[in-house]
């Protein structure tokens, strides 16, 4: 069983279907019992930071998000549900997020900015190009110059470079995929990314991380 977190704010159908198109058996649910009994557990996340965070907390499924995580079973975050296991955000002020990964979440062009900024959209929408940075094993197949699609303002710099699987570049190369024992995160959207985001997909299925 696939438990994906519903916590009020996430585009949880999607991420439902995709997973089971590619032979998973999800569920969607906010019970934190049937969170702990999972096999596996995404968080998905739309909208702010701090809307996010505090939908999550107080549903009381911040301790179920942790409690997956550090029981060492397979864990994937998606987009705000990426940005959510690091130390925090600097969304509408700066705003703890689960500390689970060792990082900030930042806007773009917020520390750097590029000559070309004023060319460059906030949010970043569409396709991108994946740069496949180390072995990874939910990106195992995934050819160099894929594209998935991603939907955000924010993106995490993870302290540890180490656990940067992947990046992409809007203006400046950010932090797009990380993997860390257990833990697998995206900020773009594997459920609309195609045959690309499938295959990541089926990865995470067959993912036997070993702490």
């Amino acid at each position: 069983m696939i438990a994906i977190v519903d916590y009020g704010m996430a585009n949880l159908r999607s991420v439902e279907k995709a997973l089971a198109c590619v032979g998973g058996s999800p569920i969607i649910t906010g019970d934190p019992d049937l969170i702990a009994r999972a096999d596996r557990v995404v968080l998905p996340g739309v909208g702010a930071f701090r809307a996010c965070m505090s939908n999550l907390n107080g549903r009381g499924l911040n301790e179920a998000v942790v409690t997956a995580v550090t029981s060492g079973k397979p864990f994937l975050g998606i987009c705000v549900g990426m940005q959510m296991l690091f130390d925090s955000s600097s969304e509408m002020g700066v705003t703890p997020g689960l500390g689970l990964l060792p990082g900030r979440v930042v806007r773009f062009f917020e520390e750097s900015a590029p000559a070309n900024t004023s060319e460059l959209k906030v949010p970043h929408i569409g396709w991108n190009v994946l740069n496949v940075k180390r072995d990874s094993h939910l990106l195992h197949g995934v050819e160099a110059g894929s594209r998935v699609y991603f939907v955000h303002s924010y993106y995490p710099i993870p302290a540890e470079r180490s656990i940067v699987s992947a990046t992409s570049d809007h203006g400046v190369e950010f932090c797009c995929a990380a993997e860390s024992n257990n833990v697998a995160a995206t900020q773009f959207h594997p459920e609309k990314s195609g045959a690309v985001g499938l295959q990541i997909l089926r990865n995470f299925l067959s993912w036997q991380p070993v702490m």
